[in-house]
C-alpha cells in the first residue's frame, strides 16, 4: 500500500491516454502559436503587479526596487527553465501536476494538483477583487456611482465600519477618516438589511469572473483572440508610459538609490513575486499548442524576459518622476501622471489597468479547468471533469465549476486573506517542478523515453510505437532529442561560488536575514522564523548532494530560491497552507486513491490503447 502512493505514471502512458481521449472526443483544439503562448504569459504576468504592487514596493525599496524585479525574475527563471524542459518531455496539459506524476509519483502529484487550486482559483479571486476596485474607481471618475455595498466584501465593510466607529467615538470627524474607511462605513450603513444581516457583496468582481468564464467556455480560439487583443493594448500603454514618462524623469529622484538598503528592497519581495506567478499558467495549454515541444518552452522564457524588461523600465520611470516615498498608493501609474498634470493620460492608464487585470483572470481561468481535466483523466477526480464539449472542444464541466469556484467567493472574500496563500502555493509548485527535473535529469542530459517505453512494453505485453499520431496529423514523439533541456552547469564547481557570493552580500549589507541565520545556529528561533530552519536544512542537504554528485545547477538553484521565498511568507501562512493540504489528503484517501487508473496499470493501459 505504501509503495502505491509513489507509483509513477510513465510518459508513454500519458501519451497513450491522450490518444484515447482524442479518439473519443476529438481532443482539445490546437490553435496556439508561440506568439499566442507568449501573449498569454505576458497577460498573466502583467496585471495587478505593475499597476498596483509596484507602488508599495518602490515606496519601501526606493529606485533600487528595479533590482528586486531582476532578482525575482532570476529566481523565477530557474523554475521557468525547469518548466520548459518538462513541457518538452511531457507535452500534455496539467502543468506541475503532470510533471510531478512522472517524477515523484501519485501522492506528490495529488498534493501539487490540490495545491494548484490555491494558486489558480484563490489567486484569481484576489485579482477579481482588485479589478473591482479599479473598475468602480473609473466609473466614479466618469460620474457613474456604484453603491459601496455592491462593490465591497462583507468582512471588509464590517471591519471598516467598526474601525471608523471607534475612531469617531474618540473624536475624529467622518471626513478625517481614510477614504477606505469612509467607503466601508457607507457600505455598512446603506446596505439593505434582511433578518439583521447586511446584504453586502462585490458584484463587479463576481461579474467579471462570470464574463471571462463564458469566454473561456466558448473555446481556446476565442480566448486567444481576446487575450492577444488585451495584451497588445496594455503593452502599448506601458510603452507609452515609459516613453512619455522619460521626459519627466528627474535624476535627483534616483538619489539615494537604495534609501533603506537591502532590507527595504527585499521588503516588497512577496508582492513583486505575486506579479510573476503567471508564467506557469501557459504550461496548462500544452495540448492546444500547434508545436508543444518547440513553442511552449520558448513562450515561457520569452514571456519572462519581456515582462522583466517592462517591470524594470516602469519602476525606473516611476521613481524618477516622483520621490519614491510618494508612491505608496494603490494606482501608482495613474498617480505619477496626475502629479505632472497629465490627467487625461492618467485616466487612460486606469482603463488599461482594468483590461490588464481582466487578461490575468482570463489566463488563470484557462489554466484551472485543464489541471482538473488532467487529474480526472487519471481517476483522481470524477470523470465529469475531463468531459470535452463536442462543439467548443474545451473541458466544459471543469470550466463551469472553475468559474463558480472563483466567482462566488469573490463576492465576499477579503483581498488580504488570499494573496499570501496564492504565493505560497505557487512557490510550492516551483519547488516540485525544479525537484522533478533533478529526479528525471540530474546531470543535464537529454531525457529519452526509450528505456521507459521498453519497460512499459514488458509490463503490459503491448508494443507502444515510437510515436503516437493524433487526429489532424499532430504527432507526439516519445523522445525529446529535438526538445528543450536545461543547460547543464556542474554544481561541484558553481554551487560553492554561489554560496560565497551570497555570503559576501550578507556580510556587506547585513540584512535581517543574517540575524535569522545566526539564530538558526544558536537554536533560538521564534515561531515566525521556524520556516528558516527548513530552508537551512534543505540548503545543506542539496549543497552536499550537488557537490558530491555533480548535479545540474539550475534546478538546484530553482528549488532553493523558491523555498527561500516560501519561508519568508511567515508561520501563519504556512499553517493555513498545511491545513489546506491536510484537507486534500483526506479527499485523496477517501476517493482518489481508490479510483486511480494506476491501481491496475496493465489492464488500464490496454484499454487506453
Amino acid at each position: 500500500m505504501f509503495s502505491s502512493l509513489f507509483r509513477k505514471k510513465p510518459v508513454a502512458y500519458f501519451l497513450a491516454e491522450a490518444l484515447r481521449h482524442d479518439q473519443e472526443s476529438g481532443g482539445l483544439r490546437r490553435s496556439l502559436t508561440v506568439f499566442d503562448l507568449t501573449a498569454l504569459g505576458i497577460a498573466a504576468i502583467i496585471g495587478s503587479g505593475i499597476f498596483a504592487t509596484i507602488g508599495s514596493a518602490a515606496a519601501s525599496g526606493g529606485p533600487a526596487v528595479a533590482l528586486l524585479f531582476i532578482f525575482t525574475a532570476v529566481a523565477c527563471g530557474f523554475s521557468a527553465l525547469c518548466y520548459a524542459e518538462f513541457a518538452s518531455v511531457i507535452p500534455l496539459s496539467g502543468s506541475a501536476y503532470t510533471y510531478a506524476y512522472a517524477s515523484f509519483g501519485e501522492l506528490f502529484a495529488w498534493i501539487i494538483g490540490w495545491d494548484l487550486i490555491i494558486e489558480y482559483a484563490i489567486g484569481n479571486i484576489a485579482v477579481a477583487i482588485s479589478w473591482s476596485d479599479y473598475f468602480t474607481g473609473l466609473m466614479g471618475g466618469m460620474g457613474i456611482h456604484i453603491p459601496e455595498y455592491l462593490c465591497t466584501d462583507y468582512v471588509t465593510a464590517m471591519r471598516g465600519y467598526l474601525d471608523g466607529s471607534g475612531q469617531m467615538a474618540g473624536g475624529t470627524g467622518f471626513l478625517q477618516l481614510s477614504p477606505a474607511i469612509q467607503k466601508c462605513c457607507h457600505a455598512w450603513i446603506n446596505a439593505p438589511v434582511i433578518g439583521g444581516i447586511h446584504l453586502i457583496a462585490n458584484i463587479p468582481a463576481f461579474s467579471i469572473v462570470v464574463l471571462i468564464s463564458v469566454l473561456v467556455y466558448m473555446g481556446i480560439y476565442e480566448t486567444k483572440v481576446a487575450g492577444n487583443s488585451m495584451v497588445i493594448l496594455k503593452v502599448v500603454v506601458l510603452l507609452m508610459v515609459i516613453s512619455v514618462g522619460a521626459f519627466y524623469v528627474k535624476k535627483g529622484n534616483w538619489t539615494p538609490f537604495a534609501p533603506h538598503g537591502l532590507t527595504g528592497v527585499l521588503k516588497g519581495v512577496s508582492g513583486v513575486f505575486f506579479a510573476y506567478i503567471g508564467f506557469d499558467a501557459i504550461s496548462t495549454t500544452a495540448e492546444e499548442c500547434r508545436n508543444t515541444r518547440r513553442d511552449l518552452p520558448r513562450a515561457i522564457i520569452w514571456s519572462l524576459i519581456i515582462t522583466t524588461i517592462l517591470y524594470v523600465l516602469i519602476s525606473l520611470v516611476l521613481t524618477g518622476m516622483v520621490r519614491y516615498s510618494d508612491l505608496g498608493v494603490g494606482d501608482p501609474l495613474s498617480f505619477v501622471f496626475a502629479q505632472v498634470h497629465l490627467t487625461r493620460l492618467s485616466g487612460f492608464i486606469a482603463l488599461a489597468a482594468i483590461i490588464a487585470m481582466a487578461s490575468v483572470i482570463l489566463v488563470f481561468q484557462v489554466g484551472q479547468p485543464r489541471i482538473w481535466m488532467s487529474m480526472s483523466r487519471d481517476g483522481l477526480l470524477p470523470k465529469a471533469f475531463s468531459r470535452i464539449h463536442p462543439r467548443f472542444r474545451t473541458p466544459s464541466f471543469a470550466t463551469v465549476v472553475a468559474g463558480i469556484f472563483v466567482a462566488v467567493p469573490s463576492l465576499f472574500m477579503n483581498f488580504t486573506e488570499v494573496t499570501d496563500l496564492t504565493s505560497i502555493g505557487t512557490l510550492f509548485a516551483f519547488v516540485l517542478v525544479s525537484g522533478g527535473v533533478l529526479m528525471l535529469n540530474p546531470y543535464g542530459k537529454r531525457y529519452s523515453h526509450e528505456k521507459e517505453t521498453k519497460s512499459e512494453e514488458k509490463d503490459t505485453g503491448l508494443s507502444i510505437a515510437a510515436g503516437i499520431s493524433r487526429p489532424g496529423g499532430h504527432h507526439f514523439a516519445l523522445t525529446s532529442d529535438k526538445g528543450f533541456h536545461v543547460p547543464y552547469v556542474n554544481s561541484r564547481i558553481a554551487l560553492p561560488l554561489v554560496w560565497l557570493g551570497i555570503a559576501a552580500v550578507l556580510y556587506f549589507w547585513n540584512p535581517p536575514e543574517l540575524s535569522g541565520l545566526i539564530k538558526i545556529v544558536r537554536g533560538d528561533l521564534s515561531r515566525d522564523e521556524l520556516p528558516l530552519l527548513l530552508f537551512a536544512m534543505a540548503a545543506l542537504v542539496l549543497t552536499i548532494l550537488g557537490i558530491a554528485r555533480k548535479l545540474s545547477l539550475i534546478p538546484v538553484l530553482g528549488l532553493l530560491s523558491s523555498l527561500f521565498l516560501m519561508v519568508n511568507l511567515g508561520f501563519t501562512n504556512w499553517m493555513r497552507f498545511l491545513v489546506w493540504l491536510v484537507i486534500g489528503m483526506c479527499v485523496y484517501v477517501l476517493y482518489s486513491r481508490h479510483h486511480s487508473h494506476l491501481r491496475h496499470p496493465g489492464s488500464n493501459i490496454k484499454s487506453n490503447l
